[in-house]
């Protein structure tokens, strides 16, 4: 099932280390199937508050995004992000695409 590494970046300096960030990201990525869903953009917000940027990057499971995650190939590379962007980071997983609301209700 599709699972989803999430970041709220609330500010990013974009100077050269994000830059570089932003050039081998993409290389991180590919090993693991990962690919971008939503990058950067500001949300129309809709209720409350939600300073900053949304990024979103899909990958076939869960395994594969906290492999990515873990991988010697991205830590090299997220204190180039952490050190110049405030905001969290989290992995969640999706839902089957025929998924009701109704269906949290069963969860244990």
């Amino acid at each position: 099932m599709t699972a989803y590494a999430v970041a709220h970046l609330r500010s990013v300096d974009p100077n050269a280390e994000i830059v570089e960030y932003l050039q081998r990201i993409d290389a991180t990525l590919a090993p693991h199937r990962g690919y971008f869903v939503v990058h950067g953009d500001l949300p129309e917000v809709l209720e409350g508050e939600f300073p900053g940027a949304l990024v979103v990057i899909g990958f076939p499971g869960l395994e594969q995004a906290r492999a990515w995650y873990r991988s010697p190939a991205y830590q090299e590379i997220l204190p180039l992000r952490t050190r110049n962007s405030d905001g969290i980071a989290m992995i969640v997983q999706g839902v089957e695409p025929d998924h009701r609301g109704t269906d949290i209700l069963a969860a244990p």
